[in-house]
């Protein structure tokens, strides 16, 4: 299977939302990546439960739900009954990750962990046999339209690295600045989900922008 292109349900006209989400089923896109932000964990505030179950509703594609929340362990069954598929959590907001891992896979989701930029992928050494997915932030968190931070490019080839040795079939996803100029390499140097959100709406045509995203020559991921 091809790359997986995320859009991120954040960049989209909320006065239209039902039709962004239908453009979403009908294109070449994998999953809806859906944002939580808390306003404590990052300088910003998005939604919750209800768009949430709002999502679910009319989503005919899997929920990617990234919480950028303090105490994400409270939310975790919440966040799985109003549909998440994956659920991903902060390494620097959760004192006891593995535990966190497991209560997120108790629930029956796919489970996550997101670095910021400053965090070396060298601290998830000793829990990257039991995730799924890990989330590579290539912008600072909070805030939709920020330019692609450069040594993500590093941090995805050291995590994919260690994948590599201990989880070949770990999913890397990267978030922020991602678009028609950058997926090629990032996909080079080891990522194979993208998350986009500006690049996606604020195109001619999504959809379109969609398939170009998709169209990119890559390796294979299994979901």
């Amino acid at each position: 299977m091809k790359h997986l292109v995320a859009p991120s349900v954040l960049s989209a006209d909320f006065g239209n939302l039902q039709r962004d989400v239908e453009m979403i089923n009908a294109s070449a896109a994998d999953w809806f990546h859906v944002d939580v932000m808390d306003g404590v964990f990052v300088p910003n505030i998005s939604f919750g439960f209800p768009v949430m179950e709002a999502l679910k509703k009319h989503a005919t594609k899997p929920l990617d739900v990234h919480l950028m929340i303090v105490n994400p362990d409270q939310f975790i069954s919440r966040f799985a009954e109003a549909g998440a598929y994956s659920i991903t959590v902060h390494y620097e907001a959760c004192t006891h990750l593995h535990r966190t891992i497991q209560a997120i896979h108790n629930s029956g989701c796919k489970a996550s962990v997101a670095l910021n930029p400053h965090t070396p992928v060298d601290l998830l050494q000793d829990i990257i046999g039991d995730l799924d997915m890990v989330l590579i932030m290539s912008v600072n968190p909070g805030f939709g339209g920020q330019q692609f931070i450069p040594n993500t490019l590093n941090k995805v080839m050291q995590l994919r690295n260690m994948a590599n040795r201990h989880n070949p079939e770990l999913i890397i996803e990267v978030d922020g600045g991602v678009g028609e100029s950058n997926i090629a390499t990032l996909i080079e140097t080891g990522a194979n989900a993208f998350v986009a959100g500006n690049a996606i709406f604020a195109a001619p045509s999504p959809s379109d922008m969609i398939a170009a995203l998709k169209s990119v020559p890559n390796g294979i991921v299994n979901i």
